[in-house]
This record gives structure tokens, sequence and C-alpha cells, in this order.
């Protein structure tokens, strides 16, 4: 990339996309362009037009997307697929129609197959069935990653799809109801903190920050006990702060440092074709696309203790046995990433001691 080309950077506001973003200013690129949901809603077809005829970006970066954990995947179903599939449809279609010279898009390993073998290679794609609870967003996942794939076959385009594993860093999702799990346990864990210092100043500008179902500072203590309490934010009769994590804390999963995944996006986008991609002596084209992780995994349950220990919650962790653990392990085989030439830095412990570290200083 030409460092005045112009680069679109769709979801330049999210985890993933303000990550690029620094990433790219950082390296010189001096002709980013972004657009708030407000300012741009992707889902709208003909504002997606508007904005490529108007704008005619040289590269694009497609991090956008409507994303969740656990509970948000079980409730809403159709806006996962749905969502989705449209902003994909739009950027991607709105790229070919003004020749953009090379697009990266982003999924994720929840594609892989419940049962994939581990750790889960490219190929493991499309081999068995999904995990039923994200199973919507896979698929637009899946379509997306296919979709660029097949314009390459078709068109001769220079479409890269890249998916990523579990990520966490600044300006992650922090939401109680829509966050993913290490997000969520940080919030959760540094309430409880709060909840046993008997700080309601901290818990007042947590809330005023980031509002639980409208409720925000201003409410009441027992309002704000009982939501608390709706998230398994609880004091219980020993008077013991107690932080509720679904499941059994026994599946594993693989953690990568938003700002290192940013950097492998970049990486791949200066350095990878599509035709660097496509398999030798085969008609049939697929799996083309590239895994970004870390190929080590921890437990929920040990994430969790790291957690606790580094904010320094001395309550309890109750691991709920009757709600759902998801898939039980989601481990990426990066091979193909470290042997194009880019590996992780940042491991676990250095990750979450930083995240913690940001999430207090916005508060």
């Amino acid at each position: 990339m030409e460092k005045n080309a112009k680069i679109y950077i769709a979801g330049h506001c999210g985890l993933v996309g303000s990550a690029i973003w620094n990433n790219l200013s950082s390296k010189g690129y001096t002709n980013l362009i972004g657009r708030t949901h407000n300012e741009l809603d992707l889902c709208d077809s003909v504002a997606v037009a508007r904005f490529f005829e108007m704008e005619k970006p040289e590269y694009v970066f497609l991090a956008a997307a409507f994303v969740g954990g656990i509970v948000a995947n079980s409730r809403y179903r159709a806006d996962f697929i749905y969502r989705n599939l449209a902003i994909q449809n739009n950027v991607i279609g709105e790229s070919f129609r003004h020749k953009v010279k090379k697009l990266l898009f982003l999924g994720s390993t929840c594609i892989y197959p419940r049962e994939a073998k581990q750790p889960m290679k490219e190929d493991a794609l499309l081999t068995s069935p999904l995990e039923y609870t994200n199973e919507p967003y896979a698929i637009a996942k899946i379509a997306g990653l296919k979709m660029c794939e097949s314009f390459n076959l078709q068109y001769g385009t220079n479409y890269i799809a890249v998916m990523p594993t579990n990520l966490y860093g600044p300006n992650d999702n922090f939401d109680l109801e829509r966050s993913h799990v290490l997000p969520a346990l940080i919030r959760k864990i540094c309430l409880g903190c709060y909840l046993e210092q008997n700080d309601w100043d901290a818990i007042r500008r947590d809330l005023d920050r980031r509002p639980i179902e409208g409720i925000n500072g201003t409410a009441s203590e027992r309002s704000i006990f009982e939501k608390l309490d709706k998230y398994g934010l609880r004091k219980v009769a020993s008077g013991v702060v107690q932080v509720e994590i679904w499941g059994t804390g026994t599946p594993l999963r693989e953690f990568l440092w938003s700002e290192e995944m940013a950097d492998a996006c970049v990486f791949i986008m200066e350095n990878v074709d599509f035709d660097d991609l496509k398999p030798q002596g085969t008609k049939e084209i697929r799996n083309c696309h590239i895994n970004i992780g870390t190929g080590k995994e921890i437990s929920i349950g040990d994430v969790a203790q790291l957690i606790k220990k580094i904010a320094g919650f001395t309550g309890e962790l109750y691991f709920n046995k009757n709600k759902p653990d998801g898939t039980m392990r989601k481990l990426t085989d990066v091979s193909k990433l470290n042997a194009l030439g880019w590996h992780h830095t940042i491991e676990i412990e250095e990750g979450i001691a930083r995240l913690i570290d940001w999430y207090r200083s916005k508060e």
C-alpha cells in the first residue's frame, strides 16, 4: 500500500478498527478515512454506495461487524446473521464496483465446527456442524469469506479473509449483555472490587460511562444492586462479594491482544496477495483464509483467576454450571500466518494487566 493511498477502515471506532487505524498512522499512512455508525449505516446499501462514490477508497479494511458474546448470540440470532450479511454485501459489493485495489475481510474462528480437530487448521472449515449458540454469526462470516474467495476466482480481485481468535484490548466492548467473555469478566471483577471497598463514587462513574440497561450512576443504590445482581454481581449473605461466571470454567480459549491483531492485518495487506494463498495442484480453490492468533490456550476459569489476582479482587468467583459453556476448545493453528512471517509477542498476563489499567483509566 502506498503511504498516501486512500484507505477506508470500516468500523474504525471499534476494538479492531481503532487498533488498525492507530497501527496505520504509526507506520506513516496519511490518508485514512472512517465513518461512525451515526454517520454511515453499513446496512444501508444506498448510503454505502453514496459513500464509495464520494470517497473512492483504494484499500479497504472491513472490520465492522455486529458482535457479542454467548448471551447476545443466544438472544439476537436474527440480528447476527442479517446485519452481518448486510454489512458484508454492501462493503464488498461497493469495493468491487469501485475497483478497490485490495480488501481485508475480518471474520472469526467461530466459523470452525464445534468438534473441529485441535488446533484448528484453515481446512477444517465446513467439515462438520457449527456450535449452535453462535451459528448465525458464524454462517455470516463464512459467507463473507466465501464472497472474497469467489470474487477473486471469478474477477481476479485481491480480497483476503482473516479469521482472528478471541480478541481483547483498548476500546473493547464492556457491555455486560453483549460483550465477549474477557472484557465482561474484567468489568464485573473491577465492579466487584468497588463493591468490596464500598466505593460508590467509582461504581457510579462506571455506570455513567457504560449504563447497564438504562441504569446509570444517578440511579438509587437499590436499583444499581438489582441490575448488577441480574448480571451476576452481588453481595451474598456473608457479606462477601460474588461474581458469577457462566458455565463450568473448563472451556479453553485463545486470546490475542487487539493491537497485535491490527499489526498482523497491516502486515498481510502490505505483504500478502490472494495468489500467495491459493493451494497448488488442485482445481478446487478453497480455504485461502488466514487464521490469526497465538496458538496458545487457557481455561475460562484460569482467566477469571488471573483477572481476579491482577485486579486485586478478594471476593468469590461462582461458576454457574446451569449456564452453557459454549464450545469446549477453539485453538487455532497459526502455522500459515507464522510461515508468512508474522508472530505474536504479547502474552495473556501482560495483556490483561494492560487492559485493566486501560479500563480503570477511562472511568
